[in-house]
């Protein structure tokens, strides 16, 4: 049997074996934005089961960027001699691994979900956040409004970060412009109430994020694909919406980007989200089909005939899976056997390969 779910993707020089990809799912288990043990573990369990593309978890470009304070982190060659192993092992099984860069705004400085994910004061090993615009999110603390040299600075360390990220192998950079992070809060206007160039309609708030993709692009291979991660609506009346995701997808690949990662929400606390199977599925299709543009699927794919409609309808160019994969990392093994898909196993596993 042919699976569209299990052949091949090219873009630019780098060849995906499928398209049963790992989005990138924060572990909050680093220090001072060092991975430790578990991260090599876990990326590692998850690359034995073959993906066609593995992405690490939301990592931040300077210290204030991080979610958390247990955020992976990539500001210094510290941070990137540190990822090596991670990204070595996941080319030993013939994965191609991608780094996701992230700069969290004014949802930084909170405590792992676990411990309640609110905001952490400076006394409690919080800091102060920034943002386009003194905006809360929800019962977060304010933060405060980016200078312009605050932005520069931020721009920079995008770049820098893509650089170390390029140095140590990595064969993909994602931007992080999703989920009410940093460059999802200029895109939409319920967070970006500036008066400056980056701030007011449409063009102008999606400036700064198109700068970075530009910075970005420029610094990263020619030969490598860049992808961005986009919230394709906020959820929320006056919010971010499809329609503007479409524009910002043609304004992205006119800058050299190769695929958006849809996902949506995170932006507005007061958000109504449809939830079910695949509910971010028809985003990725009319980014795909409007703005020609390779798209990737993420949220609520759990099944593998469910993942093989997807992109054999052309939905999408891939899916992403987090939570499927985080309760089996080798869950496309056991979807390549359901499809009756060619897939290669690690030897060390084939004695248990099902056929």
């Amino acid at each position: 049997m042919t699976s569209a779910l299990f052949s091949p993707l090219t873009l630019r020089d780098m060849t995906f074996p499928n398209r049963v990809w790992v989005s990138p799912m924060c572990q909050y288990s680093a220090v001072d934005g060092i991975p430790e043990p578990w991260h090599l573990v876990h990326l590692g369990a998850l690359a034995t089961g073959r993906p066609g593309l593995l992405i690490t978890e939301a990592t931040a470009v300077t210290p204030e960027g991080r979610i958390s304070p247990l955020d992976l982190g990539l500001w210094s060659d510290s941070h990137a001699e540190a990822l090596i192993p991670i990204v070595s092992f996941a080319h030993g099984q013939d994965v191609p691994i991608a780094i996701q860069l992230a700069h969290a705004g004014r949802k930084a400085s909170t405590s792992q979900p676990s411990a309640g994910g609110g905001s952490l004061s400076v006394e409690e090993g919080g800091w102060i956040t920034l943002a386009p615009s003194a905006e809360a999110f929800g019962e977060f603390a304010e933060p405060v409004a980016m200078t312009l040299a605050d932005c520069e600075r931020t721009r920079d360390a995008f770049v820098a970060a893509a650089i170390r990220a390029d140095a140590i192998g990595v064969d993909v950079v994602e931007i992080h412009a999703a989920h009410g992070y940093l460059l999802h809060e200029f895109l939409s206007p319920l967070s970006n109430l500036r008066d400056d160039q980056y701030g007011g309609d449409l063009a102008s708030r999606m400036r700064y994020p198109l700068e970075i993709v530009a910075a970005v692009r420029e610094a990263w291979p020619s030969s490598k694909p860049l992808f961005v991660r986009i919230s394709a609506t906020d959820w929320a009346p006056g919010g971010w919406d499809i329609e503007s995701s479409v524009i910002f997808a043609r304004e992205s690949r006119i800058r050299g980007v190769d695929l958006i990662d849809v996902s949506s929400g995170g932006l507005a606390a007061h958000q109504q989200v449809a939830v079910s199977p695949g509910y971010q599925v028809p985003f990725a299709a009319q980014i795909r089909t409007q703005a020609d543009m390779p798209t990737a699927a993420v949220g609520l794919i759990t099944e593998a005939k469910q993942a093989e409609q997807i992109v054999e309808s052309g939905s999408a160019d891939a899916v992403l899976l987090g939570r499927a994969v985080l309760r089996e990392p080798r869950w496309p093994l056991h979807a390549a056997a359901e499809l009756d898909a060619d897939h290669a196993w690690p030897h060390q596993l084939a004695r248990a390969r099902v056929r």
